[in-house]
């Protein structure tokens, strides 16, 4: 039998690319969850932190637009993460009234730490394909939330956080 026959052979259950997608999407989220959770942060903090660092002096309305967050929840996010001094506001030099988001020296440190945590999670999931198959696969994922209208970038469970103690 073939690699590729021993690979879907078994199936049972549902087949559809739709379960298969929310399924493992589900399974990665737990996974990243748990991987992160090892260096205190949630899945969304991780989410903030890589905006924040890649969009250095972002303001918070800015950011809760971005990823689609109500802005008085952002600002318990943005509390959350200035707290393990991971995270710093600055106010702009343009608008005073509005407050700059900046990783610390430790936001930068713990940066790095998921990045590393980021690749091996992406090595976990992919481990049954090559490199051809996972480009493959990375650019047919790409088409179809480009179709679906997602903005590159956003898990787009940040819609559905609510402040802490709150069910909606």
């Amino acid at each position: 039998m073939s690699d590729e026959k021993k690979r879907f052979s078994g199936e049972q259950g549902p087949r559809g690319v739709a379960f298969l997608l929310a399924q493992l999407g589900a399974h990665g989220a737990q996974r990243f969850g748990e991987r992160v959770a090892k260096i205190g942060l949630s899945p969304p903090d991780a989410g903030l932190l890589g905006k924040i660092a890649s969009d250095p002096g972002i303001g918070q309305q800015a950011l809760a637009a971005h990823l689609g967050v109500m802005p008085s929840r952002m600002v318990a996010l943005v509390d959350e993460l200035e707290n393990k001094g991971i995270v710093e506001r600055r106010r702009s030099m343009e608008d005073r009234r509005n407050h700059e988001l900046h990783l610390t020296q430790r936001g930068r440190q713990v940066m790095g730490e998921l990045s590393r945590i980021a690749a091996e999670h992406e090595e976990s999931l992919c481990a049954s394909l090559n490199r051809e198959e996972r480009t493959q696969l990375r650019d047919l994922l790409r088409c179809i939330a480009d179709e679906q209208g997602l903005t590159p970038g956003v898990h787009p469970g940040y819609r559905n956080l609510r402040p802490k103690g709150k069910r909606g």
